[in-house]
């Protein structure tokens, strides 16, 4: 069998599907149908005389043969990418696609000020950003990179910080204060109704405090939990709970005075905004620009 153009787009089909092992993400990935991906992976195996995929209502998975094809095609294949990807750098106007997996404070704090004058400096430049608190393994979600806060970015890979460290606060308003009291020490917190909030990775979140090297983690009770800061912003501005927060989200709120902080002393702070990314891939162009405007307008203060 030739390699035609045809061929050449199918092989590069079949890629994305054996590295997602399934046809909706990879379809994600390349920007075509689920439908449109398994049609051409049929062809393309029609034109071979083999099968490559194994295929149940649940699962996709290589057959031997694919497996094969796939490990004589993915390095040749990558080359093209960097070489295309190196030729962007001498472009006039800078061209391609990212995709983000983006933690919504991240979205909120750090892509939604700078978005705006990235998209009018690089007009030719698509940003594809899915919100999500989630964990998700960005190499076989088909992202280029996620944002996330520091401590929470996955071991392995290649992380750059994009904002200072962040202060972590628990905040409620004046009327649920004036109602319920004002915890004086994180302990205090076991009595009142608290926000409680769910990690990426599906663990509880115990509220860390820290006061003159003394160090708390202090596992808070309440009705409900969320792993979502605008619905939990939403909730705590109702009067009937305190919550944890970083700082610069509630910044407005504290301002106005819909909110107060609580317990300022044992305020504690960790890592701000990484964005990270594989080190098994060369860094688009695309990512490095944004990243670049990221630290150029420091959105969220010097870093």
């Amino acid at each position: 069998m030739q390699l035609t153009r045809a061929n050449f787009g199918d092989f590069i089909y079949f890629l994305a599907v054996a590295r997602h092992s399934s046809f909706s993400r990879a379809g994600v990935d390349v920007g075509v149908s689920a439908s449109a991906l398994s049609h051409a992976v049929k062809g393309l195996e029609a034109r071979l005389g083999v099968r490559l995929l194994n295929r149940t209502t649940r699962s996709v998975t290589l057959t031997a043969a694919g497996e094969e094809l796939l490990a004589l095609i993915s390095e040749p294949v990558e080359k093209i990418d960097q070489a295309i990807e190196l030729l962007n750098k001498f472009r006039d106007e800078p061209t391609g696609r990212i995709r983000l997996n983006v933690f919504s404070d991240a979205a909120l704090l750090l892509l939604a000020p700078v978005l705006t004058t990235f998209a009018r400096r690089y007009p030719s430049i698509e940003v594809d950003i899915s919100t999500t608190n989630s964990m998700v393994d960005i190499v076989e979600g088909g992202f280029d990179a996620g944002i996330r806060y520091g401590a929470t970015v996955p071991e392995g890979m290649i992380a750059q910080r994009l904002s200072p460290p962040v202060r972590w606060v628990v905040v409620g308003t004046p009327d649920y204060l004036n109602r319920y009291g004002i915890p004086l020490h994180p302990e205090d917190l076991k009595q009142h109704n608290c926000l409680r909030f769910r990690l990426g990775n599906g663990r509880m979140y115990n509220w860390e405090f820290e006061k003159d090297g003394e160090k708390l983690e202090i596992p808070v009770s309440g009705g409900v939990v969320l792993d979502e800061t605008r619905v939990m912003l939403a909730m705590v501005a109702q009067g009937e709970a305190l919550t944890y927060v970083a700082e610069p989200v509630v910044a407005p709120l504290l301002a106005n005075g819909t909110l107060q902080r609580v317990l300022e002393e044992w305020a504690s702070v960790g890592p701000g905004f990484h964005i990270y990314y594989s080190s098994y891939r060369q860094m688009p162009t695309a990512l490095r620009l944004l990243i670049d405007l990221i630290k150029e307008l420091r959105p969220i203060g010097q870093f």
